[in-house]
């Protein structure tokens, strides 16, 4: 069975980054982050679902996300990775302990994401946007002796996504908001199309300066390709993957705060099976 290696999209999953959810950034009103996240993997997900070892093999990105609200009802959302490191550990031998093949790296842009969103409905008790999502293929996706070191896949992508964002009440010192979304991503390349939803739940305490956010994601293939991914990569086509995001975020002062976030896989089919983490600062404009 073919051993293909993905990252978790979502993408990160390369995923969709959202700060707002269902709420578009109010005219003039802006989130900015920058941020480096990674993940180190010795074992995936092969495509029966089950864990299989691999060579220890990582991915650190250095990324920049904004969000800016152009209106009270458009928001434009980039997601830009402005260092990708695509690392391979040497395979060493289990009897002699000799290198068998050595390690490679590669450094580039990631692929970037550059969004559209509506405010299609606002209401005290709701409210609801609608998205598109152009994937900008700047990542490299065939470096490497072998070509299977890659920072991107090397193909134009569009999510077509809807969320739904309902606040669960609060006050000053503490705040609650829940979020759904469902989504479609459109690939070429060679790439079959995936389907995608989620929830989010976010509560605020000691004067709101605190938050907990909690993610769940699920990314399903259409299976309408079956080719488009170079072996070993960490860019796979039909994927699929269930996971578990949680993130702590500090205001430090009224505009600049920190982030941390731990992700895991729940279960998948041909990607890592291995936490990430990411650490940021942000600002609120």
């Amino acid at each position: 069975m073919k051993r293909i290696l993905i990252l978790i999209s979502s993408f990160f999953i390369f995923s969709s980054v959202y700060s707002g959810g269902g709420w578009p950034q109010p005219k003039g009103k802006g989130y900015f982050k920058l941020s480096e996240w990674w993940v180190n993997a010795d074992q995936h997900y092969t495509l029966g679902g089950l864990k299989d070892p691999n060579v220890t093999t990582g991915l650190y990105n250095t990324t920049f996300y904004g969000e800016y609200g152009f209106t009270n009802k458009f928001t434009g959302v980039i997601n830009v990775p402005l260092l990708s490191r695509n690392v391979v550990n040497n395979l060493i031998s289990g009897t002699t302990n000799e290198i068998i093949t050595p390690g490679e790296a590669i450094n580039s842009l990631g692929d970037a994401e550059i969004t559209l969103k509506y405010g299609v409905f606002q209401h005290s008790a709701i409210s609801i946007s609608a998205s598109i999502i152009f994937g900008i293929p700047l990542g490299e996706n065939a470096g490497g002796l072998a070509g299977n070191l890659q920072t991107g896949d090397g193909e134009f992508n569009q999510i077509f996504r809807i969320d739904a964002g309902i606040p669960l009440g609060g006050n000053d010192a503490f705040s609650a908001y829940g979020n759904v979304y469902g989504g479609y991503n459109l690939r070429n390349q060679g790439f079959s199309d995936e389907i995608r939803y989620g929830a989010e739940l976010g509560i605020g305490i000691f004067s709101q300066k605190l938050y907990v956010t909690g993610r769940y994601d699920v990314i399903k293939s259409r299976n309408n390709e079956k080719s488009g991914a170079i072996d070993g990569s960490f860019f796979a086509n039909n994927s699929e993957v269930t996971s578990l995001t949680g993130e702590i975020s500090y205001q430090i002062t009224s505009k600049v705060g920190v982030s941390a976030t731990y992700g895991t896989a729940l279960d998948g089919k041909i990607i890592y099976a291995a936490p990430s983490y990411s650490f940021g600062v942000f600002l609120k404009v």
